[in-house]
């Protein structure tokens, strides 16, 4: 075991900081013993429900999003809670902690607006032998008439409450998982470790609807026809997750959980850096299956021997005090558009077309070589962007 990976939260130890999050990937025993023994420090289970409250799963709950290179970027689900009795999941946390004593089972918990059932939950995947409990605050699309998942995290008062009961029923951290479909995120964080939370999960899904089928016109993913607004997950949500993270860091001293988007140890080092203790990953795993745990370890290793640190704890919040107001950035930086590799200049204009209808005008082409007028340019950087060559930089 690399201890320069081990991580803490809310005085957990993790061997590494990534686990795997409340999702298909965590729906069984098996499936989450499989991950642990390829290396995955930990896992948060499949939404735990009071047993009446189950509901089934529509077939092609699921829909993506591709680039031009057919390469998927974002990913929408219409999929629900656990299919499995409480009962099932008690068996399976006190077997898993049985078996993987050093791994960390966090068990994620949802209930409608009987408190009571919050607290019988909590009581029960404790005395199973859960690490902590992670309350589903958040998801976008299950029950939300019932006042489950982000129709009660959307509500500061009404999250605290469910926080507040549960801390006061259980011993362990109490995690509250929160939604990023809010007007301001920092006021439910700061009302959730008000009223007791341990450490923060963020985010669940982006409420989104994916697309329409332009022959049929029906909203996808269809479903006989139908569909409804669902969560948006992969690669694309990355940037708004990283600011919800970035956002409760600055106003709330507790763990995070950071989640969105993560296919590579590169976005692991980004999480921890605007304040994340560690990482919970679920499309990628979808998409990719359990194994790209191997290559994120390996990642992180030589990240941290070449930057000579003791342990990726050092890196936690670094980028925070970074972050500042737009009006506070530094106006007058003087940097400018340069051509640094004009060999590799194929001549496709995209840097001239986007500068002189977008930009400032400051790039021709002369003598078939792109040019940068410095008196023009104020350096946007558009033109760096739109070039797929990477022909200029900014100097």
């Amino acid at each position: 075991m690399n201890q320069s990976l081990q991580v803490q939260f809310c005085g957990i130890q993790l061997e590494n900081p990534c686990l795997l999050s409340s999702a298909s990937p965590t729906q069984s025993k098996e499936g989450i013993a499989k991950a642990f023994k390829l290396g995955w420090a930990g896992a948060v289970t499949k939404t735990c429900i009071p047993d009446e409250l189950i509901t089934p799963d529509a077939p092609n709950r699921f829909a993506v999003l591709r680039n031009k290179d057919r390469e998927i970027m974002g990913f929408e689900n219409l999929e629900g809670m656990t299919q499995k009795p409480v009962a099932y999941w008690e068996q399976a946390i006190h077997e898993l902690k049985k078996e993987f004593p050093s791994k960390v089972v966090v068990a994620s918990m949802m209930a409608d607006a009987n408190l009571e059932a919050w607290r019988n939950l909590a009581r029960r995947l404790e005395h199973a032998g859960a690490d902590a409990v992670e309350l589903n605050l958040s998801c976008p699309h299950f029950r939300l008439a019932d006042q489950m998942g982000a129709a009660v995290g959307k509500d500061e008062e009404k999250a605290a409450a469910i926080v507040a009961c549960v801390k006061k029923e259980v011993k362990i951290p109490v995690l509250a998982k929160l939604t990023p479909n809010v007007s301001s995120i920092q006021d439910v964080a700061a009302a959730v470790v008000k009223a007791g939370a341990d450490g923060i999960v963020a985010i669940n899904t982006v409420q989104a609807l994916l697309g329409v089928d332009i022959d049929t016109l029906e909203p996808l993913p269809a479903v006989n026809g139908y569909s409804a607004f669902g969560g948006y997950s992969g690669i694309s949500v990355k940037p708004i997750s990283l600011r919800c993270v970035a956002q409760i860091a600055q106003i709330a001293d507790v763990p995070i959980h950071g989640v969105g988007g993560i296919t590579a140890w590169q976005d692991v080092i980004e999480y921890m850096a605007v304040g994340a203790s560690c990482v919970q990953v679920c499309t990628a795993v979808m998409l990719n299956g359990y194994s790209i745990i191997t290559p994120l370890l390996r990642g992180l290793e030589e990240y941290v021997q070449k930057k000579g640190l003791h342990s990726l704890q050092e890196i936690i919040g670094a980028a925070i005090p970074k972050l500042i107001a737009r009006e506070q950035l530094n106006m007058n930086w003087d940097v400018r558009s340069t051509v640094v590799a004009p060999e590799d200049c194929v001549q496709c204009a995209k840097c001239m077309v986007a500068c002189q209808e977008s930009g400032k005008a400051a790039i021709n082409f002369v003598d078939q070589k792109v040019t940068v007028d410095l008196q023009r340019c104020d350096g946007c950087s558009l033109c760096t962007h739109v070039c797929p060559c990477g022909v200029l930089a900014l100097r």
